[in-house]
């Protein structure tokens, strides 16, 4: 049994939201630092066999993101977004709603709230995605929201050097 298949995820707050969350034997310094440094994005954030080609970071409320996402073909999926807020080693929230400098993407899709808490020596790691729309939720569940982020994950805790994730 997989990681994935054995943490079911937490229950959303609406229908247009998507939680998935672990507990994750590694500091949340760690963690923070995973998704926020461009050499360690390309090292987990697609998942196997996907891989990532490229990110670029700027870290700060206002600042951009750029994440490719490169299909077992060679298709490139260009990712890009902005940070809404960040809390070193507590959140992160970005969007997809605009792409660099405040310009408005042409389909916003979702705005994504992560959160590392301190719980008992591990980090409890949360993803909330939250979409426009309730058509936009169920998308992004038949896309495999659960199984790729799920996936990722395992991946985030094998490069910060944890077992596997914990219910």
């Amino acid at each position: 049994m997989t990681a994935s298949s054995k943490n079911p995820p937490t229950m959303p707050a609406s229908d247009r939201e998507l939680v998935l969350t672990r507990l994750i034997a590694a500091p949340r310094e760690k963690l923070f630092q995973a998704w926020t440094h461009p050499e360690l994005v390309v090292k987990w954030f697609a998942p196997r066999p996907w891989s990532t080609s490229r990110a670029e970071m700027d870290v700060r409320p206002g600042g951009s993101s750029l994440v490719v996402m490169r299909s077992p073909e060679g298709q490139e999926f260009p990712n890009r977004g902005i940070y809404l807020e960040v809390v070193e080693n507590e959140r992160l929230v970005f969007t997809d709603a605009y792409t660099d400098a405040w310009t408005p993407s042409e389909k916003p899709f979702m705005t994504a709230v992560l959160t590392f808490e301190d719980e008992g020596g591990k980090t409890r790691y949360t993803a909330r995605v939250l979409h426009w729309t309730a058509a936009d939720r169920e998308a992004h569940e038949k896309m495999g929201f659960h199984t790729g982020w799920g996936q990722c994950t395992d991946q985030l805790a094998e490069l910060v050097g944890a077992p596997r994730p914990l219910p």
